[in-house]
């Protein structure tokens, strides 16, 4: 069987590949899909963009589509940015605008008041209308200055306690094993291969 992965962010979709790797199924991304929509993510919630995501390139492509939609909750922001993390800084902010105007935010906020967490929601659609999703997240805090060249987003000042670095000076294969997205993936593939097995003709 083969599975789209709905995102055209190509750091995210070599991370899900990854994640996935294990899923005997082909897994084809919206490269193969150059017409496909332009999923407009307009939710509130990153369970709403996921889920629509997912729908919509599903219903496309006309085979199970895999999405995921990341927010970042910062306590002494009051859970902001929340499902908005990617336009933070204004609607086409790049990452680095982002980083900078989340620590701008923050300064001379202490260490110990600096909580947050990366939350993802992973969302599987079939083109007959079954979906499920499931939400993954890492606790942490905002560094006071950004570190690191692996990643993309936030990663450079997102610091994983157990870890003592951002995700950013994390190798993949640890931020693969530890992440947000790795949490959700992890509930989404046993999910999404039940869904499949439910669909397989019998004896197929």
């Amino acid at each position: 069987m083969q599975i789209v992965l709905a995102t055209r962010n190509q750091h995210k979709k070599q991370e899900l590949v990854a994640l996935l790797q294990d899923v005997q199924v082909v897994i084809r991304t919206l490269d193969d899909f150059p017409e496909a929509p332009d999923v407009i993510e307009d939710g509130d919630t990153c369970e709403a963009n996921a889920m629509k995501k997912a729908v919509e390139i599903s219903r496309y492509t006309g085979l199970p589509a895999v999405a995921d939609d990341t927010g970042l909750e910062v306590d002494a922001l009051g859970g902001r940015p929340g499902a908005f993390a990617a336009r933070f800084a204004g609607e086409h902010a790049s990452y680095e605008d982002n980083c900078r105007k989340l620590l701008h935010e923050l300064e001379g906020v202490p260490p110990a008041k600096r909580g947050a967490r990366f939350v993802t929601v992973a969302a599987i659609a079939f083109p007959t209308g079954e979906t499920a999703s499931v939400r993954g997240v890492l606790e942490g805090s905002i560094a006071e200055r950004p570190a690191g060249s692996h990643g993309f987003g936030y990663d450079p000042v997102f610091l994983v306690p157990e870890q003592h670095q951002t995700l950013a000076q994390l190798p993949p294969e640890i931020k693969n094993n530890i992440s947000h997205r790795a949490r959700a993936l992890r509930q989404a593939k046993p999910l999404l291969l039940q869904m499949m097995a439910e669909r397989s003709p019998v004896g197929a």
